[in-house]
């Protein structure tokens, strides 16, 4: 992700900030300006940004005047009452309980990041409400609102992503991330994995790419259902590192592309935002790991792959490292094999000739 700065003061803000700390002008995301805007209320009604595009008008997402969940501002001239983002979400927790309205704010705030990454690699993205065959859409729900009393699983049906609110519990999410064995378990890399399924059909199932992607993934007509179930029941195989990027992912090749569509996607953020911050690493010696502020991560060739790949080597060597200095446990606590890297630069060209 970009580095933002307050339009006003210059103040460096973050991409969920609400108000700048420094000037304390109201803030928003406009994602016509891909800016954080700090804004100044107009007489008569609307918004406008200071120092960008002084002649147009915005006025707030619903989400945020009234719930106080979203901080994305509309432009007038559009009908529609909520934001870009906000109109993904087709279902939201029953908001009568406080703990549910804190689990949809955290839900949005990654379902946001998301939204962000896909249109900034270039991914076709929209919402069910511009196209209701094909978009995307989220619900966000919890097990005691449903009558018959089954479990809210977390998951994609035709471009419908189901996420259980517990997840949105940091203490629960810890809980079932020990429980399942998983080294990294977050509510955005939810997002990510469940985002995989949808481009999966948008990008693979019926395209040309399907042959190259059973090469590397596996044929994907074998039961689903039963190799969940062989998954749960025998575990991963004993050399899955040596294949995978995850464990879950050598439950059945959906699952394989998803996690290592998710990982792509963890791969990108963190580079961008490392580059967008001027990181570079230099070390003293040639041998040591090296990052270069220049990384381009619009293309999508071969080529890049390799540079983006060498970066990510790098940075993630300098976050475990202050990570442990911290005390911490390990920020990416994964190892990446031949064959995964060779899955990952798949998803890379992939997403190039597709967006």
């Amino acid at each position: 992700m970009k580095i933002f700065h307050c339009t006003h003061c210059e103040q460096l803000v973050f991409f969920e900030n609400f108000i700048c700390v420094q000037c304390k002008h109201t803030l928003a995301y406009l994602p016509d300006l891909n800016m954080v805007g700090a804004l100044v209320a107009v007489q008569g009604g609307g918004w406008r940004c200071v120092h960008a595009n002084q002649e147009r008008m915005y006025r707030l997402c619903d989400n945020y005047s009234r719930e106080n969940i979203c901080n994305w501002a509309i432009p007038t001239e559009e009908p529609h009452a909520l934001c870009q983002s906000c109109r993904f979400t087709q279902v939201v927790p029953n908001l009568t309980k406080p703990t549910n309205k804190a689990a949809w704010y955290k839900l949005e705030v990654a379902k946001r990041r998301l939204l962000y990454a896909l249109m900034h690699l270039g991914c076709r993205v929209k919402s069910k409400v511009e196209d209701p065959e094909r978009g995307l859409a989220f619900a966000f729900l919890a097990e005691d609102e449903i009558s018959d009393g089954t479990a809210v699983l977390t998951g994609n049906v035709n471009g419908l992503i189901t996420i259980n609110i517990e997840e949105a519990d940091d203490t629960e999410r810890e809980r079932r991330r020990q429980q399942l064995h998983e080294p990294y378990r977050t509510l955005l890399g939810h997002f990510r994995h469940e985002s995989g399924h949808y481009y999966w059909e948008q990008l693979i199932k019926d395209s040309s790419a399907i042959n190259t992607f059973r090469e590397y993934f596996g044929d994907e007509r074998k039961d689903y259902q039963q190799a969940l179930q062989e998954h749960y029941q025998e575990g991963s195989p004993q050399d899955w590192q040596s294949r995978y990027v995850s464990a879950y992912a050598a439950a059945h090749p959906w699952e394989d592309w998803a996690e290592t569509w998710a990982h792509y996607l963890h791969m990108t953020d963190a580079l961008e935002t490392a580059v967008a911050c001027g990181l570079a690493l230099r070390p003293r010696r040639p041998d040591e790991p090296r990052l270069m502020s220049e990384i381009d991560l619009t293309r999508h060739d071969s080529e890049s792959f390799s540079r983006l790949i060498e970066g990510w080597f790098s940075l993630t060597y300098v976050l475990n490292n202050l990570n442990r200095g911290l005390g911490l446990q390990d920020g990416y606590p994964f190892v990446l094999s031949t064959a995964a890297i060779d899955k990952l630069r798949f998803v890379h060209t992939t997403v190039g000739q597709y967006s």
